[in-house]
Order: structure tokens, then sequence, then C-alpha cells
């Protein structure tokens, strides 16, 4: 019985892989000849896929029968901590003053194996998939977390299985200098990655006696400092494969996950408001956030738009389309650095905001400063960006600021609203963290920050408001089709839905 449980265990991960890489080539081909990014079919296919599994029967809401799609969700940390590391050695770079990539070690084949995916991008998006399981799955091990998890006996086997297929998966059409040292480099990686997380839930544990601050917080400090720390460090395969697949795939997770609960979420007293606002404030603080980049600071071209509001908004969906290039090159170059900046921020985000789930109520005296310093810095931002003129330097330095200044207001502003209006704080950390698509506060409310059962209800209600990303997304699409330049009065009409719906679901609480 003990060999049965062991194939069991293997086929839920063979299928899981084959279904989630099928459903990110299938996005990339269906984008495949255009300027959008492919994380927009991600979220529609996530969520239909995840609502026919169980009107058909095939599975429950949650996806218990599937368990390693349900891990595959939960890999959100991992996934980040490449973005964090590279966001690190920009700043760093930035700082020196040293502009521009490292150069890279790998020269990536240009051979179409499926349409829209290189033979590359398809050993990244695999490689992608094992790594997220297979460090989530020693992680576990090492930190004794495993016996919580149905294939939790299987998590050694799977786990070899998986770190051995991401190590010696390789493309032979792409051209490396030196294959031992860039395979050597993504066995270094492996680790260090490993180290992060055990470290930061180690500290995030010690400290839980005195602030409930999320493990992420500390995995972004201790990433973006590695990061800082090495600036000259060239990526080996892990890095690559995280920083190009690793948040297409999670998402992929996530929808279908989300995808599952759909239906009854609609249904369930009292998420209403929560799912309202989840939708409206999409549309409010992604488009008022570009609103100000278009019309006040004068930067309407995606290189602009799309890492400001991925660092603005710690935004999961963009952040995901910048990295793996859909928005250009400049926009992947731009959004690590844009995506760090604001996690600074995050000291009083995550500080705040886990004394108020102590206490219950959010801490408004402390909360209302923060929101009028991060407007500030919103204006100072508009300033440097309309003198910028095309400078890169000039442009970074306005998009960092945009970046901090509309995080903290974007943040602490949904949760002043959703206070003010009514919302206990566990909705409304939920309803923020999906109006904003913020990868750390879905992150941290699925790691408990806020309760057990904001914890539980986190994935699908921060999975509903992506139907608005076809909108989202496809702005950005037809702007990089129309020589960067997005649609001024479309994003200024949606802005105006956004601000009704945000008001509608302040009113309805």
């Amino acid at each position: 019985m003990e060999n049965l449980s062991y194939l069991v265990a293997f086929n839920h991960l063979f299928f899981s892989m084959v279904a989630v890489v099928i459903m990110v080539l299938l996005a990339r081909t269906v984008v495949a000849g255009t300027k959008y990014s492919a994380v927009l079919m991600i979220v529609v296919f996530g969520l239909l896929m995840g609502t026919l599994f169980v009107e058909s029967g095939l599975a429950q809401p949650g996806l218990s029968d599937f368990p390693v799609i349900v891990l595959l969700g939960q890999t959100t940390v991992i996934a980040l901590i490449a973005s964090f590391f590279v966001g690190g050695q920009e700043i760093r770079r930035l700082l020196m003053k040293q502009l521009g990539s490292v150069e890279s070690l790998v020269e990536p084949g240009k051979h179409e194996v499926f349409v829209g995916t290189t033979s590359t991008q398809l050993v990244y998006v695999i490689r992608a998939f094992v790594l997220l399981m297979s460090i989530e799955m020693v992680s576990a091990l090492i930190s004794g977390r495993s016996g919580s998890h149905p294939l939790g006996e299987s998590y050694m086997a799977l786990a070899y299985v998986g770190m051995t297929i991401s190590l010696i998966l390789i493309d032979s059409k792409a051209k490396i200098a030196n294959r031992r040292s860039y395979l050597t480099r993504g066995v270094v990686e492996v680790i260090a990655i490993i180290a992060v997380l055990i470290v930061s839930l180690r500290i995030s544990q010690l400290v839980s006696g005195f602030i409930g601050l999320p493990q992420i917080f500390f995995a972004m400090v201790l990433s973006s400092g590695l990061g800082m720390a090495m600036p000259k460090w060239k990526l080996g395969p892990t890095m690559n494969a995280l920083l190009f697949a690793g948040i297409p795939v999670v998402l992929t997770g996530s929808f279908l996950v989300g995808g599952s609960h759909m239906m009854e979420a609609f249904n369930i007293p009292g998420l209403q408001s929560v799912i309202v606002y989840g939708f409206a404030g999409q549309m409010f603080w992604m488009f008022g956030g570009l609103a100000i980049l278009i019309f006040l600071a004068k930067a309407n071209h995606v290189r602009n738009l799309a890492p400001g509001m991925a660092g603005g908004l710690s935004h999961s969906g963009l952040t995901g389309a910048c990295t793996a290039g859909d928005l250009g090159a400049t926009a992947a170059g731009r959004a690590p650095i844009m995506i760090n900046v604001p996690f600074l921020g995050h000291i009083f985000v995550f500080t705040i905001l886990a004394a108020s789930a102590e206490s219950g109520v959010l801490l408004v005296q402390w909360v209302i400063p923060l929101v009028l310093v991060g407007l500030g810095c919103v204006y100072l931002a508009t300033k440097n960006l309309r003198k910028a003129d095309g400078n890169d330097e000039m442009e970074i330095k306005g998009l960092m600021q945009f970046s901090f200044g509309w995080q903290i207001t974007a943040v602490f502003g949904s949760f002043t609203i959703l206070h003010f209006a009514g919302m206990p704080i566990e909705n409304a950390s939920m309803a923020a963290a999906s109006g904003l698509s913020h990868f750390g506060l879905f992150a941290a409310t699925q790691g408990g920050m806020f309760g057990a059962e904001a914890a539980s209800m986190i994935t699908f209600i921060f999975a509903t408001p992506f139907l608005v990303h076809p909108l989202v997304f496809g702005l950005f699409g037809k702007a990089a089709e129309n020589g960067g330049e997005m649609v001024s009065k479309a994003v200024m009409a949606v802005f105006i839905i956004g601000t009704l719906g945000v008001l509608y679901s302040a009113i309805s609480v």
C-alpha cells in the first residue's frame, strides 16, 4: 500500500505538471504574434477550467482532489524571491550608476517548438514548475510542515525527482558559454532560495510574539539584500526559469483553485461587498495610477506605465507580464526595480497591518499620515517624470518615487476606505489584496496574518477580480501595438467606472 501511495503522488505531480504547462503554452499560443501578454489568457483559462472542474463533477471547490495544484498556488513567495533578488541587483547598479544588465551566460534558442514558445522558453516553463514544487517540498520537510499536506509522506521522493529534473533539464539549442558553471549556479540558487525560505519563516515565527509580520516580508528583505550584495552575479538556470515563468505558473495554480470557488463565492453571505470592491478596486487603483502617469506625469508609454503600475500596486499579473518580457525589454528591465522599491515601504505596511490584525481594527491614526506621505511621493514623481523627456535615469527615478508613493497610497487608502465603510479588517484584507492584485498582501493573508478564515478564502477572492484583467492587459497590449502609447480616454473612462464601483462597495458594506 505504501508503494501505491507513492504511485498516486507521482500521478498527481505528473498530471498537474502536464495540465499547468499546457495551459501556459496555450496562453502563449493565443497571444502569439500580438503584443498582448500570455498572463491575460492564463487568467481566463485558469478561472474557466477551475469552474469547469467543479461543474463537471471532476473536483470539489478548492480542488482538494488535486493537491499538487493547490500546493502550486501557495508558492508565491518562491517566485517572488527571484524578482526581489534581481531587483536588489538593479537597485545596487542604479546606485553605482551602472545601468544595464549583466552579461548573460546563455543565449536562448530561437527555434519555435510550439506556436509562440521557443525551445528555451519551454524548458523554462517546465523547470519553473518542478522548481516551485520541489523547493516548496524541501522547505516543508526541513521546517516540519509536510505532515499537514495530503502528499506529505511522498515529499522526499517527489522533491528528489523535481530537483533532478530542474538541474539536468537543458535546452540543447541554447548557446551556453560554460555549461558546468551555468548548472552549478543553478544548484547554488536553489540552495539560496531554500535558505531564504527557511530563515524568513524562522524569523517570522520568532517575532510573532511581538508582531505578526508575514514570511514574505523577511523573504523580501533577505533576497533583496542578497541581490544588492551580489550585483555582478550572473543568473543560472534556476533564476532564469523563475523570472520568466515563475509568476505565470504560480498564477495558473492560483486561478485554477480560485476558479473552482467561482460559483459559490457569489453566494457566501457577507462577501458580496468584498467581491465588488475587488472588481472596482482593480479599475480604481490601476487606472487611477495610469491616469496620473498619463495626464499629470506626461509619461504615456508602456516602458513607464507597465513597471510603474507593477511596482505601484505590487500587481501580480502585471509583474508576471513584465518579467516575462511580454511588454518589452525596457519594461522587463525596470520592473524588478519598481517591484523592490515599494517593498521598502512594506516595513510600514506589514508592521501597521500586523498590529491592526492583532487589535482587530485598523490603526487609523498611523494610516492616514502615511497616505498623505504616499500622495506627496506621487506628486514629486509627477514633477520628475514631466522633466524626464525620455531620459532613462530621470524616468527610473520618477518611477521609483511613483511606485513607492502609489503603493503606500493604494494599500492604506484601501484599508481606510473599507474601515470607515464598516468592513471588518479580515474582510478588508481580502478586498484590498484582490482590489490591487497585491501579491505581498495576498501571500500574507494566505499565510494567516488576518486569521484562518481569511486564509482559506483569499484564493478565490483574489482570483475573481482577475476577470477585469482582460481589460487591463487588452489596453496594455493595444498600447504596445500603438508604439507604446495607451488610449488615454479609455483609461479615464475605466477610472470613473472604478470610482463609482468603490463608492458603491463602501456604501453596501
